[in-house]
């Protein structure tokens, strides 16, 4: 190898071995790094991309049936300016019992023909969230089943609404 090229070589070598320039630092704290789901209620409403949960921190109950109240009550002033709002019959006496995270909601008056609509959205997600609060289901295994004027649908997971 001649000079030029052996001197070339070195630099090249050398630029590598510097890297990209960046100089190291010392490890920083990020803080608690998120894990699982949200903790608190979440009562989903319906918007332009399907249904939308909004957190109710604030909130603790022990009964399924608590969640409707929720539900029926509505989005906030500050969330129905933001385009949510609730599809679901503010006179139908809803009810809802769990075995074994299979969640079934008594629905007398309820229409279930159109069963992957936004309001059957806002009633899985919810009641789905409930059961993982009330009897600590684990989300993944909540299933909800709507029985309503003599018909049964689902059983539906929160994601087959979620998924738009």
């Amino acid at each position: 190898m001649t000079r030029p090229r052996t001197a070339l070589t070195c630099c090249v070598l050398a630029l590598v071995a510097a890297g990209c320039g960046i100089r190291p630092t010392d490890v920083t704290d990020g803080g608690t790094a998120p894990s699982g789901i949200s903790k608190g209620m979440r009562i989903y409403f319906a918007s332009d991309n399907g249904p939308r949960g909004v957190p109710r921190p604030e909130v603790t109950f022990d009964q399924l049936d608590d969640a409707f109240k929720l539900l029926i009550a509505g989005p906030s002033p500050a969330e129905r300016a933001d385009g949510l709002t609730n599809l679901l019959p503010t006179d139908v006496d809803f009810s809802a019992d769990a075995v074994d995270g299979e969640v079934t909601i008594a629905a007398p008056g309820y229409p279930t023909g159109s069963s992957q609509d936004q309001a059957t959205g806002q009633l899985v997600c919810t009641l789905a969230r409930a059961e993982v609060l009330v009897h600590g289901t684990r989300p993944d295994k909540v299933q909800v089943i709507i029985a309503g004027d003599g018909e049964r649908v689902g059983p539906y997971r929160c994601q087959q609404f979620l998924q738009r």
